[in-house]
Formats: structure tokens, C-alpha cells, sequence
């Protein structure tokens, strides 16, 4: 397949028709074919995308967009494609996309026109070899399109650079298998094989007794009923889904208004309310105990060092005391003494002179103490009991309690700022209710939901199990049927179709398998070249191993990496399938690294098809890579899209970014 051209009038950011020429060109001497690669470049937004665009909408129509779109959907995308900018009042786009494929061994032009107004549905032509297919509806067009260039297929041919990293990630493999077992002819030996089973089963019912054609039929009955009851169910099914998204939204849009009219502090103000009570309690105990305390040995604590001269001076008259006592009690001791000894003792008088004057200079020497206070001894050791031990665990208890108040107090008033942002009940009345209706409708949703969906699986299971007694019932009459050589043909070929079926796909998987390394290990970076892969002949699922043959998970890849990984499968598939394919990339390099960019111009563009179709900005191919070294060569021609901000249209020009002169950079086909 080669596209030619491409027309566009009023599409997207293209303001009237513009005839864009896509057939690759010979352009210098001694050159046997035709160089693949038509480049494009644009900034950001100029109208790059339209151009893959346009190719896919009027290839695939609604398909394009993607799987379960409604009429009314789609009909929404197409008004959005109509060119609306400055001063323009026609409210109609067409496509025009001029091709050349051979179907079935001849090579056709085809010319697929598709055009739609503001509002109404698109209309769809196509000519082959400029006569038009005027016998067929709309949907056999696109079906004759659809078998043309399958839209599976497509999306591994037309495709985003950025985009077709997701490839990397489709656990589902729905993709790759679709596109393996149609690129690799796969399909057509298990549509055969299907065919022969129709043809087996029709005859082999023929042959059967009419009582066991009966059972057949009632439970073929039964089959096709319980099928229909699970496609009912899972719509309902899906249908409730979409019920259920729809309230989750207006749960959401409920609870922010709430939110933004303080539906949040209302929430939580009775709480509040509890807290504040149980806090206004806790510091009415806490001011008790400090009276407590500042009523008890507190105050000793408050001034220690006027408690510790008190001490002392009480200390001092406790000593003062007791030596008075003491001098007291002597001199009475010493009129008896001098008494006794003036009767005994001739020279008494000498001696007791002696002993009054030691007494005498005894008593000069003990410190002098007034007597202020005059505590007794027991008030004295209360007192000192006081100041020492039980003022300081009165200070410490005091402390404690104080500091907690001071907690206390500042959750109180942040509580009472709480209550007071709070609305009352009856603000939020509405609100409040509408919510607990959503929460309720969207509560019995899930139930449907539920209900629906294990009814279909349980209406899936009979059908399932219909199907096997149909089997069973077949199987077991097969023999009357062997009978006809014919049919025994058709066994027999259906036998080996399915062996057929088995080793072809082994065959084209070893050879895709081959190819894929092959294309990895050009396009990976040096230190990614250890690597191998493996494919799954059921799944077609492609693992990378590691040099440990440890199986590399490609959620761990980079973007940049899952870019590379994907391209190698659509390299591989495209050698291996044998299939001429145009290729058109957006966005080619733009996560990539350089050593990546590098790989991918050198080694995939010029390779990667016949006719390959870049969509590229200025920072993707580059002055560099636009250069003889790298891409200049396989250049057949190039386009640089021009975004006007004052008509808010684009145009093309026959060039690139840096080239000169080129035709005068002719605009291309503007009216």
C-alpha cells in the first residue's frame, strides 16, 4: 500500500482545501527507488496531529475514535474537527485520502472521500480505479475498508511515538494478538478451521435420529436464550456502572458544597462540644488543685533563701538557748560546791577562784544570739519539715498542674473558634439530605449492579454448559455420520488444520521472536544488548530476559525504554508478515534520550517501511539529523506546517525548518 495524497478542506487547524502529495520520490540520478521517509514539521499545535488524524477518520470513520463510541459521541468528534477559526462561516470539512493496495493480487487505487456538516452524519465515497463503488451503503464501504486495512492492524501502523508506549504495558494483549494472528496469516487457518466445524456440525446433525436432532434443537434453544439473557443482564449490567459513576459525581459536587458552606465543622461540632465539656471540667480540677497547693507548703518554696536564713537564725536560738540553760544550772552547781568545800578545805577558796574563771572565759567564748523568734523545739521541727522536705514536692506538684492548665485553656479556645466556625444543623438541612438520598440511590446502584452481573455470569455458565450437551450429543452420534467420504474429508482436514494451525503459529512466532531481537538489539543502547526475548504462542505476550534468564518486567522499564521495546514488535511484525504497509508516526523521538534518538534515526526510519511518514517537531529531527549524515538521503520530500495566530489557521510549505528556497516554500494547495 502507497497513500498518494491527502486532501483536507476545513479540517481542524486547515483553513480550506489543502492537497498534500505523500507519494515518496526519486530524487537523485542512479536512484532505483523511491527514498520512504515524507517529512513533516511543525511547532506544538500548528496542525501535526490532523494530519494523522485525517488519515485515520477517513480510513475507519467512528472507529478511529476508539471502541463504544455512540452515534451521538461521534458525531460530537466530527463537529469538533470542522475548522473554526477567524472569520470562517462554513460549517462542512471533507477528507480525501488517495491510496494504491493490492487486495487479493491486484493492485487497485483506491480513493476514500468522507465529508460531514455541523450537526449531520459524515458521508462516505470511495472509488476504485476512479470508478465509484456507487452499489454500496455506507457500512459496506467501511467494511470493504475494514478488510482493506483492518483497524487492529492500524493502530500499529498509524500511531503516536508517545502513545504507542502503552503497547508495552496492555496486560490484556489484546492488540498484539489481533495484530499477530492477522499480520502472520495465523487467522485465516482457524477461520478455515472454524468453517469446516460449521460445515461438520450441520452434517452430522443431518445424520443424527430425529429424536436426537429434537434434544439438539430445544437445547440449542436454550443456549441462544440463556446467551441473550446474559447480554441483556451484562448491559443492564454496565448500565448500572454508568448510574453509579454519574451519583458518585453528584456525591462529589454535594460534598464540596457542603465543605465550602463549613459542612465539615458541622460534622464534627457535637464531638466538639463533648470535648469542650470534658476539657472545662478537667481545668475547674486543675484550678482546685493549685489552690491547694498555693494554700499549703507552697509558699515556703516561693522564697528559699529568706526560709534558709530563717533556719539558721532559728538554729542560732535553738544553741543560744541551750547554753544558757546549761551556764544557769552550772552557777547553782557552784554556790552548793562552794559551800561544801569551805568546810573541808583550808585553801577551797584558791580552787574555786580557778574553776569560776575557766567558766568565765568559757562563756566569753560562745556567739552571742538574740532571741527573736523563741520557738519551741517542736515548732521548730515542724517548720523545718516544711521548708525542706514538703515545699519542694508542693513546687513540683504545682508546676505540674499549671502547665497542664495552660494546655487546657488552649484547647478550650481553640475548640470554642471551632464551634464557632460551625453552622448550625439547619443550615446544612438541604445538603445534608440530598446527600444521604445519593448515598442511598447510589448504595441500591451497587446492589443492581451486583445482582446483574452474577445473574449474566450465571446466564453465561448455562449457556456455556448448553453448549457442551450440544457437543457432547454431536460426539456422541459423530460415527453415523463417518459414513460419507466427504465428511470424513472434512474431519480429517479440520484434524489437520488444527495441527496446521499449531506449527504455523510456532513457525511465525520463532520468526517474529528472531525478528524482534534482531530490531531490539539494533535499536537498544550498548548496555541493553545482553538481553533476549521470548514469546508466548498463546498470549503472544513478549518477555525480555536478562543475561540470568530472569524475566524483566516492563512496568520497570522507562517511557523512554517501552517506546523502543514497542517499535521492535511493530519492526518485527512488519518483516515477518511480509505485508507493504505505509508506516505514519507522531511525536517520533519525544522520549527518548539522545543515545535512543540516535538508534532510532540511523536504524529504524529508513528501514521501517516503503513509505514512512514523520509528523516531527524542531527539537525531534533536528538540523543535525535532518543533514546528510543522518536522514537527508531517505528524505523524499518535506512539509513545514505554519501556524497564522491572526487567522488561527495553518498552512503547508514545501520544505523543512532550515531549508532555503525550496520552490520559493510554495504554499501547497490552499485555495
Amino acid at each position: 500500500m502507497i497513500i498518494k495524497s491527502l486532501v483536507i478542506n476545513n479540517f481542524r487547524v486547515f483553513r480550506g482545501v489543502h492537497e498534500i502529495d505523500l507519494a515518496p520520490r526519486i530524487n537523485r540520478k542512479h536512484q532505483t527507488t523511491p527514498s520512504p521517509i515524507i517529512l513533516f514539521g511543525g511547532l506544538n499545535g500548528s496542525g501535526k496531529t490532523s494530519i494523522l488524524t485525517a488519515v485515520r477518520v477517513a480510513l475507519y470513520g467512528r472507529a478511529a475514535f476508539g471502541r463504544g463510541m455512540s452515534s451521538a459521541q461521534y458525531q460530537e468528534q466530527l463537529d469538533a474537527l470542522i475548522h473554526n477559526g477567524v472569520g470562517i462561516s462554513v460549517d462542512k470539512t471533507s477528507i480525501q485520502l488517495i491510496f494504491t493496495h493490492s487486495h487479493n493480487g491486484i493492485e487497485s487505487e483506491y480513493s476514500v472521500t468522507r465529508g460531514w456538516k455541523r450537526g449531520q452524519k459524515d458521508k462516505l465515497v470511495l472509488e476504485q480505479d476512479n470508478s465509484e463503488l456507487s452499489s454500496m451503503s455506507y457500512d459496506q464501504c467501511q467494511s470493504f475498508l475494514n478488510e482493506l486495512i483492518p483497524p487492529g492492524i492500524s493502530d500499529l501502523f498509524f500511531f503516536d511515538g508517545e502513545k504507542i508506549a502503552d503497547l508495552a504495558e496492555d496486560e490484556s494483549g489484546e492488540v498484539l494478538q489481533t495484530a499477530v494472528r492477522r499480520l502472520l496469516g495465523i487467522d485465516v487457518a482457524e477461520r478455515l478451521r472454524s468453517d469446516l466445524a460449521i460445515y461438520l456440525r450441520r452434517h452430522d446433525a443431518a445424520a443424527m435420529p430425529d429424536n436426537i436432532k429434537a434434544q439438539i434443537e430445544k437445547l440449542e434453544s436454550e443456549r441462544t436464550s440463556a446467551e441473550h439473557a446474559g447480554v441483556e443482564l451484562a448491559n443492564k449490567s454496565s448500565l448500572c456502572l454508568a448510574k453509579i459513576d454519574l451519583i458518585t459525581k453528584d456525591i462529589e459536587k454535594t460534598e464540596q458544597e457542603l465543605s465550602s458552606r463549613g459542612g465539615a465543622w458541622a460534622q464534627s461540632r457535637e464531638q466538639e462540644k463533648s470535648k469542650q465539656f470534658e476539657l472545662d471540667a478537667e481545668r475547674k480540677e486543675l484550678e482546685r488543685a493549685l489552690r491547694t497547693e498555693i494554700e499549703g507548703d507552697l509558699p515556703f518554696a516561693l522564697a528559699p533563701n529568706a526560709m534558709k536564713n530563717l533556719l539558721s537564725q532559728l538554729e542560732a536560738e535553738k544553741k543560744a538557748k541551750q547554753a544558757d540553760s546549761f551556764n544557769t544550772e552550772l552557777n547553782g552547781f557552784l554556790v552548793e560546791l562552794e559551800k561544801k568545800l569551805s568546810f573541808t578545805l583550808s585553801n577551797s577558796f584558791v580552787a574555786l577562784e580557778q574553776i569560776k574563771e575557766c567558766l568565765t572565759e568559757r562563756e566569753a567564748e560562745q556567739v552571742k544570739t538574740d532571741i527573736l523568734l523563741d520557738l519551741s523545739d517542736r515548732e521548730y521541727d515542724q517548720l523545718k519539715a516544711q521548708v525542706s522536705n514538703q515545699a519542694p514536692s508542693s513546687r513540683k506538684r504545682f508546676d505540674l498542674v499549671r502547665k497542664r492548665l495552660t494546655i487546657v485553656e488552649e484547647q478550650v479556645a481553640a475548640i470554642s473558634v471551632n464551634i464557632a466556625r460551625a453552622p448550625e444543623q439547619e443550615q446544612l438541612e438541604i445538603q445534608l439530605e440530598a446527600l444521604k438520598v445519593l448515598n442511598s440511590h447510589r448504595t441500591a446502584a451497587i446492589v443492581e449492579h451486583r445482582d446483574n452481573t452474577e445473574a449474566a455470569k450465571k446466564k453465561y455458565r448455562e449457556a456455556i454448559d448448553y453448549a457442551r450437551k450440544v457437543q457432547k450429543l454431536h460426539d456422541k452420534h459423530k460415527v453415523a455420520s463417518t459414513a460419507e467420504a466427504s465428511l470424513t474429508n472434512a474431519q480429517n482436514t479440520h484434524a489437520l488444520l488444527a495441527e496446521f494451525s499449531e506449527q504455523l503459529t510456532a513457525v511465525r512466532v520463532k520468526q517474529l521472536e528472531t525478528e524482534f531481537i534482531k530490531s531490539y538489539r539494533k535499536l537498544a543502547r550498548k548496555e541493553d544488548l545482553q538481553l533476549s526475548a521470548r514469546i508466548n504462542t498463546k498470549t503472544f505476550d513478549v518477555e525480555l530476559i536478562d543475561e540470568n534468564k530472569h524475566v524483566i518486567s516492563r512496568k520497570g522499564l522507562s517511557a523512554g525504554e517501552k517506546q523502543i521495546y514497542a517499535i521492535s514488535i511493530l519492526e518485527a511484525l512488519g518483516k515477518t508478515s511480509g505485508k507493504k504497509l505505509p508506516i505514519i508516526i507522531d511525536t517520533p523521538l519525544g522520549r527518548l534520550d539522545s543515545k535512543h534518538r540516535n538508534k532510532l534515526i540511523e536504524h529504524y526510519f529508513p528501514e521501517a517501511s516503503h513509505q514512512v511518514i514523520i509528523l516531527s517537531t524542531d527539537t525531534e529531527i533536528d538540523e543535525s539529523y535532518f543533514s546528510s549524515d543522518y536522514l537527508k538521503d531517505d528524505i523524499s520530500h518535506a512539509y513545514e506546517i505554519k501556524f497564522d495566530g491572526v487567522t488561527k489557521s495553518s498552512v503547508l510549505r514545501e520544505g523543512y525548518f532550515w531549508e532555503r528556497n525550496i520552490q520559493q516554500n510554495k504554499v501547497v494547495g490552499a485555495n
